[in-house]
């Protein structure tokens, strides 16, 4: 076997495409930023981290809450995954859920937490579908051309003569062009919006 011989795609070749195209149509960085964001809120409230001979309890009087708080956060990134129409509802979630476990769960499991659930809400809420590919028919290509532009429609100046400003290097006119009116009827571009 050479070095230039392509290996044949295996299973685990296979299976990572698979991943990837999945992971393609949903908001999956945002769901995993949101689930990763209710672990230490959930668990830093009932830890109990020894520092050599001394344990350092860390409960709060609001330990339910931050295992709600985490508890919801993880639902909320799992859901993203498997029902992507609710990235607007889950993202504003996760958002409030974050700046509800500041004060609530040792500062949003210590700032970790919090800016997780905040970056995974932000990316849950601005993730759109991108657009499906437009199927073609296997024996169909589209026309080549010839590649040049189509030419452009000009109408006359106000003197019938004129090329409408082009020879000037303006724009083409249009139906909105108003260069013939007279300023007498009020229409002459001075007081439109556009």
């Amino acid at each position: 076997m050479s070095a230039e011989t392509p290996a044949a795609p295996g299973q685990f070749t296979r299976r990572r495409l698979q991943f990837r195209s999945w992971r393609g149509t949903r908001p999956f960085w945002a769901g995993l930023y949101i689930l990763l964001a209710g672990f230490p809120i959930m668990y830093f409230p009932y830890a109990h981290l020894q520092i050599g001979n001394l344990t350092v309890a860390m409960a709060t009087t609001a330990g339910a809450g931050s295992l709600i708080i985490g508890v919801l956060l993880v639902v909320l990134g799992i859901s993203l995954w498997y029902q992507k129409h609710i990235r607007t509802f889950a993202g504003v979630a996760a958002i409030l859920l974050a700046l509800v476990s500041l004060p609530v769960s040792n500062f949003g499991g210590f700032v970790m937490g919090f800016l997780f659930a905040l970056v995974g809400g932000a990316m849950a809420v601005a993730w759109s579908p991108g657009a499906p590919p437009k199927p073609q028919p296997e024996g169909e290509t589209p026309p080549a051309g010839d590649g040049a532009p189509e030419e452009a429609v000009y109408y006359p100046g106000p003197d019938g003569a004129s090329d409408g400003g082009t020879s000037q290097g303006l724009a083409p006119l249009g139906e909105n062009d108003l260069s013939g009116t007279s300023p007498v009827n009020g229409a002459n571009g001075r007081h439109s919006a556009g």
